[in-house]
């Protein structure tokens, strides 16, 4: 039988970590220069338990590096017009660098008005179409919290993309496109894929570089990857297993994969911390942007 060597780890909590880091010594060098803190403010809607988990780790890691928080909760029968004269008033502030609502919002509420009434310069997701036609334009600006921290981790590693095949699977404006757009500015030859792709497969075991990010659990068996294979899972699901204990699972059957793949990210500890590290990035990008700062 032919040797198996396990995957090196692309260790997401490292990585954001040393991003962190880089960002507290520039809030430490500006608010020792006599500036006033970074700030960024969150709206959280309804009382999603998994969200309030998100807040609050969200709000932790602004404490951890210098940045002031501002959480406005609002209950979940909020009315859209309340939401909105938030975002409006935040719009305003002098001391909100970066404004980001909580996902999902309840199903009563346009989540796509709201998004879109955030300035795009306090666009802490980078999630504005403003913000998403300088991606695709390659301008510099904000970006995408979990594409960028993906392409982060990739660089950490010294992932080489130039004239490889990557595939992306999933379509998100989230994720998925501007992934796929980040790639090609690496100058990789992306393929997007989804879940009516044909030929998935196939696909799959010629990619040099796998991005998923399609919300279904295990989606992509272990033994579709191309040995050699750099893979990103971008999901995470919770299940229950035996003895109705929670597992985690991602898009990625890992189990499979960890032996076929050359780098591979956990899940957890892979995305999901870059993914709040650069939102702290692009808060400190957007605040340095607005006091016409240096890095």
């Amino acid at each position: 039988m032919p040797e198996t060597t396990t995957a090196e780890i692309l260790d997401g909590k490292a990585c954001a970590a040393e991003t962190r880091n880089a960002l507290k010594d520039k809030v430490a060098k500006h608010t020792g220069a006599g500036k006033r803190k970074p700030g960024l403010a969150v709206i959280l809607v309804g009382d999603n338990p998994a969200s309030e988990l998100y807040v609050k780790n969200k709000i932790n890691a602004c404490k951890n590096v210098g940045i002031e928080s501002f959480l406005h909760k609002f209950p979940e029968n909020a009315k859209q017009e309340e939401v909105m004269a938030c975002v409006k008033q935040l719009n305003e502030s002098d001391t909100v660098d970066g404004i980001l609502v909580q996902l999902p919002l309840p199903s009563h509420l346009d989540e796509a008005v709201v998004l879109d009434e955030i300035q795009p310069e306090k666009d802490a997701d980078g999630l504005h179409p403003y913000n998403m036609g300088n991606l695709l334009a390659g301008k510099p600006g904000l970006r995408p919290c979990t594409p960028a921290g993906v392409m982060t981790l990739l660089g950490k590693y010294g992932v080489a993309l130039e004239g490889v095949k990557a595939t992306v699977i999933g379509r998100s404006n989230l994720v998925g496109k501007p992934v796929a757009l980040m790639l090609m500015q690496k100058n990789a030859t992306v393929t997007i894929c989804h879940s009516k792709t044909k030929n998935l497969k196939e696909i799959v075991s010629e990619t040099d570089v796998l991005i998923v990010a399609i919300g279904r659990s295990r989606f992509i068996p272990g033994n579709w990857i191309k040995p050699g294979a750099v893979v990103v899972d971008v999901g995470i699901h919770y299940e229950k297993g035996e003895g109705d204990k929670s597992v985690i699972t991602g898009d990625v059957d890992y189990a499979g994969a960890v032996n076929i793949a050359r780098l591979i990210t956990p899940v957890p500890g892979g995305v999901g911390p870059m993914t709040v590290a650069q939102l702290l990035a692009n808060t400190v990008y957007s605040y340095e942007k607005k006091l016409g700062l240096s890095s």
